[in-house]
């Protein structure tokens, strides 16, 4: 278990803490959730850790420190860490094109018009670069992206990084044969981008992501339970997957004109739950969401970087690196770069993007509570991390819920972990 403390030791609220407990245990008794977690770690100490609900609705088998949950995008900041670790060691330079050791990319077009049989194209105004795999503004897509009919080419071609054949190597080659969305650098888009940066870092380090990942990272830190896949001795410790079935997911495009009603639906097992992926190694490695973890584990990686780059004495980063890392790299907020809204909220208006993470500009244009520095990242099956530097302030919360936006609680938890603090 952690070693707690009493949460008033770090200015922390014991009785207003209870009411995350409250709350999760509302999500677990009207069957939004089958079980989800959440860690504060504040000066230093864990202050609060609470659990409810299980591993499977069928089951007793309560959620605990070392459950295991598919942490989808949450692996982004963790190749951006083995990235920049590289560039620490003088291999790249931000402003590198990508071309320069992934050769495909040299000569890419983007889609300015058109539909998915006849897509209009014309040259890329520049080359994509490192930093604009670290930042989401390369001009790459997701299948997922609803962005037409850029969109319909990745599903039509199957560029996704998630595929049970193939290679990591081969899906990067395929990708970039699709036209991008934008020229490089002008907009903001959520993106393969860290999958293509997991190619990079194989490319430069000479070494397989999973074994890049194992050697430079999980085992300096001590992240015995994170990996690519889940051994046969820990799958009684995964997390299944449910979705709501019957709930439409919230939509909302610019203000909202209407009262959207709370998600309503049965709760059962996602068709993520089944299948090879997660449980046998993987033939692609994706760096942007292929990887399992703890709350034990993700803290480790948290401290790493509330640290400087330092763990136990395991130093993986420079201070100033996790320094650069944390600042915002757009010209200004994501809003200004295209996306006024992120994630179905108003936040697009009140974050940068730094490189890997998500950066808190102003809360108050965000809508939500916070501070200014503050940075984070989730995963697409209701997961999320943010470092609060201001506050000395680590929050991990992990459930099993795809899409995340079937109950949205990422907000909603910010509120309550903040209207706690009382020092």
């Amino acid at each position: 278990m952690f070693d707690l403390v009493t949460p008033e030791l770090v200015g922390i609220s014991s009785n207003r803490l209870e009411r995350v407990a409250d709350w999760m245990r509302t999500l677990v008794a009207s069957r939004r959730l089958a079980g989800i977690s959440v860690l504060v770690y504040r000066r230093g100490h864990c202050a609060w850790f609470g659990g409810a609900g299980h591993l499977k609705t069928d089951q007793q088998q309560k959620i605990a420190e070392d459950t295991l949950f598919r942490i989808y995008s949450m692996t982004k900041p963790i190749t951006s860490v083995a990235a920049m670790m590289l560039y620490e060691q003088g291999l790249f330079q931000l402003d590198d094109p990508i071309a320069k050791f992934l050769p495909e990319f040299t000569d890419m077009q983007v889609c300015v018009g058109g539909d998915e049989e006849n897509p209009k194209l014309e040259p890329a105004r520049s080359l994509i670069t490192m930093r604009q795999l670290l930042t989401h503004t390369s001009g790459l897509a997701y299948d997922f992206t609803s962005i037409p009919p850029v969109d319909a080419l990745y599903r039509k071609h199957g560029i996704n990084f998630s595929r049970h054949h193939g290679s990591l190597a081969e899906m990067t080659r395929q990708a970039a044969r699709m036209p991008l969305l934008f020229h490089p650098g002008t907009k903001w888009n959520y993106s393969i981008s860290t999958d293509v940066l997991g190619r990079v870092v194989e490319v430069i380090s000479g070494q397989s992501l999973d074994r890049y990942f194992e050697e430079h990272i999980f085992a300096p830190l001590g992240m015995n339970d994170t990996a690519f896949w889940v051994a046969e001795d820990k799958l009684h410790r995964l997390a299944e997957m449910y979705t709501l079935a019957g709930a439409t997911p919230p939509r909302i495009k610019g203000e909202p004109t209407e009262v959207t009603p709370d998600p309503r639906g049965t709760l059962e097992v996602s068709g993520a739950s089944g299948g090879r992926q997660f449980t046998q190694p993987p033939k692609i490695f994706s760096g942007g969401g292929g990887l399992t973890s703890t709350t034990g584990d993700y803290l480790r990686f948290a401290l790493m970087l509330r640290n400087g780059g330092n763990f136990n004495g395991a130093r993986l980063l420079g201070r100033k690196t996790v320094e650069l890392m944390h600042s915002n790299h757009l010209p200004g907020s994501m809003a200004d770069m295209g996306e006024p809204r992120f994630n179905n909220t108003h936040m697009g208006a009140g974050l940068g993007f730094g490189l890997g993470f998500g950066v808190v500009l102003n809360p108050a244009l965000a809508q939500t509570m916070g501070s200014v520095g503050e940075y984070f990242w989730t995963g697409m099956a209701n997961t999320q991390f943010w470092i609060d530097p201001s506050e000395d302030l680590i929050v991990i919360q992990m459930a099993q819920m795809m899409p995340s936006t079937l109950v949205p609680i990422r907000q909603t938890l910010r509120s309550l972990v903040y209207q706690a603090l009382i020092d």
